[in-house]
């Protein structure tokens, strides 16, 4: 199993690659977490919002989303960087679960609905 990651600057960005990767290989979006750099300064500083579209699957499935979500993001000119982890550590997978989109409820969602 491989883990891999997008990084883009944008919400709607990050839906875009998580489209394109999930559409150009076998591979499970795992996760899509926001990151605003600088909170103290929010107010006061216009910061763009960070985003990484987190990815799983074989290594080949892998490497062909994350080259397409990227494709995606460079288009829009709005890329950052992009990493392939093949065969993650069981650890480093538990951080790749980790989201602050409110995972919490997709999941007590996902409980009830089944």
């Amino acid at each position: 199993m491989a883990l891999g990651m997008i990084e883009v600057y944008g919400f709607a960005t990050s839906i875009v690659v998580a489209d394109a990767a999930a559409k150009a290989g076998n591979v499970k979006i795992v996760a899509i977490e926001n990151n605003k750099p600088a909170p103290a300064v929010v107010d006061t500083v216009a910061v763009p919002l960070v985003m990484c579209v987190r990815l799983e699957g074989d290594v080949a499935a892998v490497e062909a989303a994350v080259e397409a979500g990227s494709a995606a993001a460079k288009q829009r000119d709005l890329y950052i960087t992009s990493h392939v982890i093949s065969r993650a550590e069981s650890d480093t997978n538990k951080l790749a679960y980790k989201n602050t989109l409110g995972r919490d409820k997709l999941y007590k969602h996902n409980k009830e609905t089944k």
